[in-house]
């Protein structure tokens, strides 16, 4: 775990010194998270179940009488916020009734999945490769996609103005061995910069710091900037940060994926129906997100507020909204190159991600709304 590495610089307003002790006693608190874990929800405090209502479940009922879905209350999950929040999925399922719970990090909904708590979830893709590893490939596929982008290096403009002020500098992630700790350690390996990947000790300092706590850790002067997904980017141009790279530039044809919907193998198999109906929803769901975007980010703000946290302000909800793409292509050649840039990372030995996705289903629900299939990029069924 990297050393929290204090600001040097005395706080310059009031009650900042309360703030900086805190964020910095906050990141030292935090434990060493799994590997290849993912981000932690920005507007919720903890797992909560049926936290988000949808409508009341009618017609015929499917194979299973209930389904659980997981995700996070994070707007990189806004398919399932803005789904559930507008009942698609419940339309979709007909008398099977909907239940859910949100997760702070992707760990615990991996484990969620394996132990039955919940059927399907909307995670990020390094859990979803942890997890599908570390089974042995038993416990989950990816079924779709659901978003792109919306993460971004965000920095102090008065300490660096150009990639090359990076040296020597403290830059948070999320969590060691997350998407975007990935996606960091990944890069500066690119550039040349030297960096234990354990420790994130080296020519950058990398500071595991949980999302909530990172807008805080940089008013306080804790770190230089973060590498982090939006909101949390978003909330930090709000104080006065400004974008210095887009992760989405440095991808082929500006996409990567952020977030896959994973479902466990065992209800895979006994409710295809089941699934088929939530993959229904999801395409609607972007569908409409696409066609209404100004209703589908406030569906997800309420949603984020629903679930116990705060609604966003315009200065943030708005340009963190803009910057995601929700789509259902699950982007399968990105999740190969993701996992890749964990073994130049360092965090990770080549893993085998051979049959990870089952994208028939997907596929069945786009041909019938008359659209192209997507490709598994030779990882699963197609």
């Amino acid at each position: 775990m990297a050393s929290t590495q204090a600001s040097p610089h005395s706080p310059s307003r009031p009650g900042a010194g309360r703030a900086r002790r805190a964020a910095i006693a906050a990141v030292a608190a935090l434990t060493t998270a799994t590997l290849l874990s993912a981000c932690s929800g920005y507007g919720s405090k903890a797992a909560k179940t049926d936290s988000i209502p949808s409508a009341n479940a009618s017609g015929a009922k499917l194979s299973a009488d209930t389904v659980k879905i997981g995700y996070f209350a994070n707007l990189t999950h806004g398919t399932p916020l803005v789904g559930l929040q507008e009942g698609l999925f419940q339309k979709e399922l007909g008398a099977t009734q909907v239940k859910t719970q949100i997760f702070n990090a992707g760990p615990a909904e991996i484990e969620a999945l394996n132990a039955g708590s919940i059927d399907i979830g909307w995670v990020g893709p390094s859990p979803a490769i942890n997890g599908y590893v570390q089974s042995k490939s038993q416990d989950l596929k990816i079924i779709g996609g659901s978003a792109s982008g919306g993460v971004k290096l965000v920095v102090n403009p008065a300490k660096i103005t150009s990639l090359d002020d990076l040296k020597g500098k403290k830059i948070a992630t999320p969590q060691l061995g997350n998407t975007q700790d990935v996606a960091l350690l990944n890069y500066l390996a690119g550039k040349g910069f030297k960096e234990d990947p354990q420790s994130g000790k080296g020519d950058v300092s990398v500071i595991r710091t949980d999302n909530k706590v990172t807008p805080d850790a940089y008013s306080s002067g804790a770190i230089d900037g973060a590498w982090v997904p939006e909101p949390t980017a978003s909330a930090l141009v709000a104080k006065g940060a400004k974008v210095l790279l887009d992760e989405s530039d440095i991808w082929p044809n500006k996409q990567f994926v952020i977030t896959n919907i994973v479902v466990s193998q065992k209800f895979l198999t006994a409710h295809p129906d089941v699934v088929e109906a939530v993959l229904r929803g999801s395409v609607n769901t972007n569908a409409f997100i696409k066609a209404n975007p100004d209703k589908a980010k406030q569906d997800a703000n309420t949603a984020i507020q629903t679930a116990g946290g705060s609604s966003l302000a315009p200065a943030v909800l708005d340009p963190a909204w803009s910057g995601i793409q929700f789509l259902d292509d699950p982007l399968a050649g990105t999740l190969q190159t993701e996992a890749d840039h964990a073994v130049t990372a360092g965090l990770l030995k080549k893993p085998d991600i051979s049959g990870i996705y089952d994208l028939t289903l997907l596929n069945k629900v786009l041909k019938a709304a008359g659209r192209p299939a997507v490709s598994a990029d030779g990882l699963g069924t197609s």
